[in-house]
């Protein structure tokens, strides 16, 4: 009992650290990327293509990974992420130009899209008790990170170590090293291995022709698009529609983190007690709603932006616990499967923002002195709206699980009316 009580503590260490190093490792790119630029001397497609690795990296991470745990294990899935974004620090530490800095972010989005795609896998393990609680547990942390990332990042570049400035290099060097402390619980731990039940296992084939693994992705990519969209934009509605400085606009995306970081720690035990199905109906509503009423109440209610945080965070951790329940025999498969059509839409997610906003201030910016807010107001209507989408699709698989009496969770559809 002690030598299991003592593994569990090594699993829990693994998953959350993992989470939380994974937020810091995406997030401190904000204060370094402006000091890459001026000493390369970058232009701004380079500095684009540079990003556009993290897409790819995490896409290319998706295609490979789960087979990968099959062959090797979930436990070196979890080192191999780990080492290579430690490499990737010491890749950073010593390029000297554009090609080799390329390189090395290169190997980390893939170490990250690994590990995204691992934790998740074995999360799924780990977690078969309460497991929209512990889903949003470990996100978390990954929240946590995300939230003091930047401020450290900014701070760390400034320190003075050996008689110079620590830099960007050297502060991706030391965060990134930080991924050494996950692997060695990494080596102690016992990981478990995926579940054989009777009935045929999940495959890429069957979750093609599975029309609840189709209205799952369609959930996830709704809810996350505007997760990330609202992250992208909202300092940016909030600077053109209200004049607002960077410093306050910045302040307000801080709140909506803040909300959006606590929302993970305590909706949880919620998602478990009504069933995640539901949960995700009503979090995606409440954050689709509030996000309306603070662009057609105005200036006013701008705070409303804020607490949309609330009802979007729980998305993606739930869908992870949904995805646990739904398909307990080749989860990793139901994951991979779901979170690359995730990065496909998420790519598109943004695109479609900025066309909405231009395609609206061309057609009424000339017609009336309103004309830029309204494509503003257009384009988060948008982000919005995609919220909603995800709550419809929310109600159309939960009455599909009812047919099929796979509704999870303790409140039954007809004690809400459905």
């Amino acid at each position: 009992m002690e030598n299991q009580r003592m593994n569990s503590i090594l699993l829990l260490f693994v998953v959350f650290g993992g989470f939380f190093i994974f937020g810091l490792s995406e997030n401190v790119k904000g204060p370094a990327l402006p000091v890459m630029q001026s000493e390369f001397k970058l232009h701004e497609s380079q500095l684009g293509f540079l990003l556009a690795l993290n897409s790819f990296g995490y896409l290319l991470a998706c295609s490979f990974t789960s087979n990968l745990s099959n062959k090797i294990g979930i436990k070196w899935i979890g080192i191999l992420a780990f080492a290579s974004m430690t490499l990737s620090g010491i890749f950073m530490f010593l390029s000297k130009g554009y090609t080799s800095l390329t390189l090395s972010y290169f190997m980390l989005y893939l170490g990250n899209g690994i590990l995204e795609i691992g934790l998740g896998i074995m999360a799924a393990r780990i977690f078969t008790k309460n497991t929209g609680t512990m889903m949003n547990l470990a996100h978390f942390f990954y929240g946590l990170s995300s939230i003091g990332a930047p401020i450290l990042g900014a701070s760390m570049m400034g320190w003075n170590v050996l008689n110079g400035e620590l830099d960007w290099r050297g502060m991706y060097l030391m965060v990134l090293s930080l991924s050494i402390l996950p692997i060695i619980p990494s080596f102690f731990g016992r990981f478990p291995e995926e579940h054989q039940k009777d009935g045929e296992s999940t495959s890429f084939r069957n979750l093609i022709r599975d029309p609840i693994a189709w209205k799952i992705v369609a959930i996830l990519s709704f809810g996350v698009v505007s997760e990330i969209s609202i992250g992208s934009w909202l300092v940016y509605y909030l600077e053109n529609a209200y004049d607002w400085s960077l410093n306050r606009a910045s302040g307000m995306l801080s709140s909506f983190f803040l909300f959006f970081t606590l929302s993970r720690l305590f909706a949880g035990p919620i998602t478990d007690k009504i069933g995640y199905t539901l949960s995700i109906m009503f979090f995606s509503a409440f954050s689709g709603v509030s996000s309306l009423a603070a662009i057609f109440s105005g200036e006013k209610g701008a705070i409303l932006f804020a607490i949309a945080g609330i009802g979007i965070a729980p998305i993606y951790p739930t869908v992870m616990a949904l995805l646990a329940k739904q398909y307990s025999k080749g989860v990793g498969t139901a994951i991979t499967f779901t979170v690359t059509l995730l990065g496909i839409s998420s790519i598109m997610g943004n695109l479609l923002v900025g066309f909405i906003i231009d395609f609206f201030n061309r057609v009424w910016g000339q017609r009336s002195a309103g004309g830029e807010l309204i494509g503003l107001q257009a384009g988060y209507v948008f982000i919005a709206g995609l919220a909603i989408l995800c709550s419809v699709c929310s109600v159309s698989l939960y009455k599909t699980l009812r047919n099929l009496n796979k509704v999870e969770g303790k409140v039954k559809g007809s004690e809400i009316g459905f």
